[in-house]
């Protein structure tokens, strides 16, 4: 550390060296106890030490692939050096941030440059988080229209607070938690479905995601136009949550935007906007909404957050949207992904194991299905019959362990795994992947080996309550 920063005597170099081995217990004792539990269980209690790009490295200074990307949120890579030296530039600026009551620049200039990506958009409201932009989304869209009901679709994910629950398409998230708002699922693709809810008469809007995260589902062609104009018949609002599809993710800068004619009322972005650094959740909106929230002085602060649009956020979003201009970021995530899909999808029909492959951009899910040989038929079905969703943790563990590649299921219940990898992987990346999948599922059509001694072991944890 440079001499002339000084640390009022805290070292964190000094106290990670001495306590970082203390990692899992930590956790253990005083955060959430099933994750060091759930990690022990599955393998995945790794020693990371530093991280660089799109790759992790650990104490013996082995490389470990990413294909995680945080959730979407590193799609520029750990420690991209553009945006670290933005955020480091700011904070030595010291600049008088958060006050309260004066207009600072730097949220004007993000704000100009995220709207310049989103024609038909007007304003943004900066939060902190992406399912804090699905909040103000959700509060917006009551406030403009004067109701209350939000639509939104089966499966699908945009946050864990109390209102982004509301319209959470998946039970085990809500489970504990209600009674939550009156939220109405309709099927991903349904518009009879759409049309029966908007007779009603109180709809305030349908949120979805262009591509759910969870399976990687993306709408069929031409229904996210038809549910705007069917919305818009009805005086209803379409927002499109990009929290993991924006920024690049998809090969456009918006994932609603493959579509042609689909010009949402509101847009929530998070993740990828940050750079990696610093929280930050954006809601961008038609002029028309914000004049009904902002209607008079009065209401001046009707929505805010305390640390929206604080300067070291709104650095890293200007920096990351900078090196997304000047890298042709989102050009890669469309050129890298197709051939990413290109080269798995060649693997359906060699694998019986393997169903589908899909998604768009840098997005990819990869689904496994039923075997038909007698032999793969046995072990699937005792899997099956365990725990939906072990085939495909058995897949990722032996990526991680033999082949140092970190993924995830795509959610909980599913044979899907989700590949969401930093937008600045190349083809060596794509190469190093397809090779260890293929080593790991020629091991399982064999049908022996370590993969199903796991997965024997994940079965008679699940079998028994574990």
């Amino acid at each position: 550390m440079p001499a002339d920063r000084p640390t009022g005597g805290l070292d964190l170099a000094a106290l990670l060296a001495h306590r970082a081995v203390e990692r899992y217990e930590l956790h253990a004792k005083y955060l959430n106890p099933q994750l060091p539990r759930m990690l022990h269980t599955i393998g995945f209690d790794k020693y990371y030490e530093r991280a660089e790009g799109p790759y992790f490295y650990d104490a013996d200074g082995n490389e470990y692939l990413d294909m995680l990307a945080g959730f979407g949120i590193f799609a520029l890579g750990r420690h991209h050096p553009v945006v670290r030296a933005a955020v480091q530039q700011v904070m030595d600026l010291g600049l008088p941030d958060l006050t309260r009551f004066d207009c600072s620049p730097l949220p004007g200039l993000l704000a100009e440059r995220l709207l310049a990506e989103a024609p038909g958009l007007d304003r943004v409201f900066f939060g902190n988080s992406g399912t804090e932009a699905v909040e103000t989304a959700l509060k917006f869209a009551r406030c403009a229209t004067g109701r209350r009901r939000i639509l939104y679709c089966d499966h699908a994910f945009h946050g864990l607070t109390a209102g982004s629950l509301s319209v959470n398409g998946e039970s085990g998230f809500r489970k504990g938690f209600e009674p939550l708002l009156p939220d109405t699922a309709v099927p991903l693709g349904d518009l009879g479905a759409l049309e029966k809810e908007l007779k009603k008469g109180d709809v305030a809007a349908l949120i979805v995601e262009p591509i759910q995260g969870k399976g990687v589902h993306a709408a069929p062609p031409g229904w996210l136009y038809a549910a705007q104009e069917l919305l818009h018949a009805h005086k209803a609002l379409l927002i499109c949550d990009e929290v993991q599809t924006g920024i690049g993710r998809t090969g456009d800068f918006f994932a609603y935007q493959h579509e042609e004619g689909v010009r949402p009322d509101l847009v929530c972005a998070a993740k990828a906007l940050s750079g990696g650094y610093v929280p930050i959740g954006a809601t961008l909106g038609k002029d028309w909404i914000f004049d009904k929230v902002y209607s008079s002085m009065d209401r001046v602060l009707v929505h805010s957050a305390s640390f929206g649009s604080n300067a070291q956020a709104m650095a890293a979003g200007l920096a990351t949207l900078h090196v997304m201009r000047d890298a042709q970021v989102v050009a890669n995530a469309r050129k890298v992904g197709d051939l990413f899909r290109g080269r798995l999808a060649e693997l359906v029909d060699r694998y019986e194991l393997l169903a589908d492959v899909r998604g768009r951009g840098l997005m990819i899910g990869i689904e496994f299905g039923r075997p038909k040989s007698l032999k793969l038929r046995t072990g699937w079905t005792a899997l099956q019959a365990a725990r939906k969703g072990l085939f495909a943790q058995m897949v990722v563990v032996p990526l991680l362990q033999r082949h140092r590649i970190l993924t995830q299921v795509s959610g909980d219940h599913l044979e899907v795994i989700k590949l969401i990898p930093p937008l600045i992987i190349t083809e060596k990346e794509v190469d190093r992947f397809v090779d260890a999948f293929t080593e790991v599922m020629d091991e399982a059509h064999r049908g022996s080996g370590l993969m199903w001694d796991f997965g024997r072991t994940l079965v008679k944890q699940a079998v028994g309550g574990r």
